[in-house]
């Protein structure tokens, strides 16, 4: 049965960062994007899934995804999307072209920044969190703090968020893309797909609030770049969690050719096409990475390619 593996990225940074140990650097990507692009057959995503549907999609198919908006995918990953040859799409949620940041950024780089032990939460959460001095150790403590104000009701999370920041007496600022990146992702010839405006979880809206978070998302970034929008991602995207089936019947009634979520796996031509699966394996390693790629789909590349991987990978290492 053919296979279309979506991998799903976020942010690119510079330098290894200790309290986000789970987000890939400049070094880490590139390694990853030219494995990819060696070892397996790199489609644009839209390609990919009309490709899947008409049962046209060549073996190993990958496509390559991010989601958000965020200005490193502009300022680290493209170079490296675009010397290696590789297509990517990106999700944008169009509320925060204007500078602001999103709520997850914001507890991030408080937390950052915070110097005391202690973060207090018990009017939101019912928790104390104690904060390590060194950012490494306070990263398990970081995640704990999004997952227990994650799904929070808007205003109290928006409530504990301004009191972590206010602990710390800094904001986040300049995280997110502005118009002109996203234009600079169509000139280089990337796709682009909504994901909505505010980036919320749409089951905790009204189906008419979700319906124009989805509407006003594809419009933004038409008006911007003067082209049409067929692509869509769930914001968080857990199916049954972070949207249900009215949500997916409004991307099919809107028009859009496909959706992608953030449930793990590969597609085949019995996924639905507007909740397609998507993976990206965790592995640092080179070769650990196209093994867990190559055990997601099922349809691993020859031993002889991998082998090359593993020696190419032990010489960069090295080097």
């Amino acid at each position: 049965m053919q296979k279309l593996s979506i991998l799903i990225y976020h942010r690119v940074l510079e330098a290894p960062d200790p309290l986000q140990p789970g987000i890939v650097d400049r070094v880490i990507f590139e390694r990853q994007m030219w494995g990819v692009s060696r070892f397996f057959r790199v489609l644009p995503l839209l390609e990919a899934v009309n490709r899947l549907r008409d049962g046209t999609l060549p073996r190993r198919a990958v496509s390559v995804s991010f989601d958000d908006g965020y200005r490193d995918n502009v300022d680290i990953a493209l170079p490296i999307l675009r010397r290696l040859g590789v297509h990517a799409t990106f999700f944008i949620a169009t509320g925060f072209l204007n500078g602001t940041c999103m709520w997850n950024d914001r507890v991030i780089e408080a937390v950052r920044r915070l110097n005391g032990v202690g973060l207090d939460l018990r009017e939101f959460t019912g928790k104390r969190f104690e904060l390590p001095a060194e950012l490494h150790a306070r990263s398990s403590v970081l995640q704990a703090i999004l997952r227990a104000i994650k799904y929070l009701p808007f205003a109290q999370r928006e409530a504990g968020v301004s009191l972590i920041e206010g602990q710390a007496a800094s904001r986040a600022t300049g995280l997110m893309m502005r118009e002109a990146d996203v234009r600079a992702l169509t000139q280089a010839g990337m796709g682009l797909g909504a994901h909505t405006v505010n980036h919320p979880i749409l089951s905790q809206l009204s189906v008419a609030e979700a319906r124009s978070e989805i509407v006003e998302s594809r419009k933004t970034l038409e008006s911007i770049t003067g082209r049409g929008v067929r692509l869509f991602a769930y914001p968080n995207g857990k199916p049954g969690l972070d949207y249900v089936e009215d949500h997916v019947a409004i991307v099919r009634e809107l028009g859009f050719d496909a959706a992608v979520s953030t449930k793990w796996g590969s597609a085949s031509i019995a996924s639905d096409r507007y909740q397609l699966p998507r993976f990206t394996p965790w592995d640092r390693s080179l070769p650990r990475y196209l093994v867990r790629l190559s055990l997601m789909r099922l349809r691993p590349p020859p031993i002889s390619t991998l082998r090359a991987a593993f020696d190419t990978t032990d010489r960069n290492e090295h080097a």
